[in-house]
């Protein structure tokens, strides 16, 4: 990376992986745009974390499964910072439930906010990275994706969706000196397994094989090792602790 100061857009940034993902770029010295959609007090939250520390960021309100609203966040994060290098897709939701009875809004709400908005914002800020020659996307999947789960047939579809078209935009774009990929986490301490009791959680530890669950600052760390790597692209990068080997 050049002298001059990047900038990095995380959307879901309000808590949990998000989060650690944008308080780890303002460590870095990124400055950092922190989406949310409706969780406003959390998003403030990061911000001051990061103010505290001494790094820049801001908080910016949008649903990014709306198409004009993602055009619309890319464009005034890229005119208060004046550039875009960083962009994590990390904005997601779950809807679960066996196939027959998914509702129809419970597959489009997760496709659109899993999967669309990824499109959407990609879409959107591939126009300054392109112009400048330079950018670095990084989008957050699922070993869902990867191997399915069941009861998350919407979910783990729109995982893999997003491997498809990171792989497709790694391919477009490499020529311009942008990289696109994935991490794909597995169970991770986030508000899902929060929820878990404690017999849950140790039954799900015991399918791990490094025998524990994941923290936020484990993606955090494959997200960033990804936007600094310039001969990564079109990658998939597993943090998972060894629940996916095959």
């Amino acid at each position: 990376m050049s002298e001059a100061k990047r900038v990095a857009l995380v959307t879901g940034a309000s808590r949990g992986i998000g989060r650690a993902i944008a308080l780890r770029m303002a460590r870095e010295g990124v400055a950092t745009a922190v989406n949310y959609r409706g969780d406003a007090q959390g998003a403030a939250g990061v911000v001051e974390a990061v103010r505290q520390s001494g790094g820049e960021a801001e908080a910016f309100q949008a649903d990014v499964a709306d198409p004009r609203a993602a055009e619309a966040l890319v464009a005034t994060v890229h005119e208060r910072f004046g550039r875009l290098d960083l962009l994590v897709n990390n904005a997601g939701i779950t809807r679960d439930g066996l196939v027959p009875r998914l509702s129809h809004a419970d597959w489009t709400a997760v496709l659109d906010t899993n999967l669309a908005s990824v499109f959407y914002c990609c879409k959107a800020a591939l126009r300054p990275m392109v112009r400048q020659r330079f950018g670095r996307i990084v989008n957050v999947a699922s070993v869902a994706g990867l191997i399915g789960n069941a009861g998350q047939a919407n979910y783990s579809a729109a995982k893999a969706g997003m491997i498809g078209f990171t792989k497709s935009l790694a391919k477009e774009w490499a020529s311009r000196g942008i990289t696109a990929n994935a991490v794909a986490p597995g169970f991770i301490e986030t508000d899902l397994l929060a929820a878990m009791t404690e017999s849950q959680r140790a039954k799900v530890a015991e399918a791990i094989p490094l025998q524990r669950v994941g923290a936020p600052d484990d993606v955090a760390d494959a997200v960033w090792f990804l936007t600094q790597a310039p001969y990564v692209t079109g990658h998939v990068l597993v943090v998972d602790g060894g629940l996916a080997i095959q």
